[in-house]
Parts: structure tokens; C-alpha cells; sequence
């Protein structure tokens, strides 16, 4: 199964912004797991990913494998092209 790793912060406006679309994927849509991570509880783990500003977004293999990447918000559809590899 894949994942996407969702970098974001409560501070950030564009993050707020994305927050219903995930919820909204979530919802309908079992796969791929979306991995919320705040980059300032888990600052370790956004430097391990070279994430150099929110939101960003990793797409990742069942074997955990980095296949794309998005930095910036997204409107619904583009985020379900990205989440679903289309």
C-alpha cells in the first residue's frame, strides 16, 4: 500500500487551506494512507526528507520508495491525481 507524507504546520496558512481536502480524501478513500507530520514536532523527520517548506507532499511505494513529490497546496483534484498516482 502506499502512503503520502503530508508536511505541514499549524501556523501555515496553506495548510489550513488543505485541511478539508484531506479529511475529504480520507473519507473516501481507504488508500493511500495520508501521514500527517507537523514540521515542528517532528522536525528530525522533515530534515530526513529534505522538506524545505509547507505543505509538502511525498508519495511513497508499499516498500517505501519516494515516487513523487509536491511542495505547495492543491485544489482536490490535483491532490487526488497526486495521492492516487494518476
Amino acid at each position: 500500500m502506499s502512503t503520502v507524507l503530508y508536511f505541514s504546520a499549524d501556523w501555515c496558512g496553506p495548510c489550513k487551506a488543505m485541511k478539508p481536502i484531506i479529511e475529504e480524501f480520507e473519507q473516501n478513500n481507504l488508500e493511500p494512507a495520508v501521514i500527517k507530520i507537523d514540521v515542528d514536532e517532528d522536525f528530525t523527520i522533515a530534515q530526513e526528507y529534505n522538506v524545505s517548506g509547507i505543505p509538502t507532499f511525498i508519495l511513497l511505494s508499499a516498500l517505501g520508495e519516494e515516487l513523487k513529490r509536491k511542495r505547495g497546496p492543491m485544489n482536490k483534484v490535483n491532490f487526488e491525481e497526486f495521492a492516487l498516482g494518476e
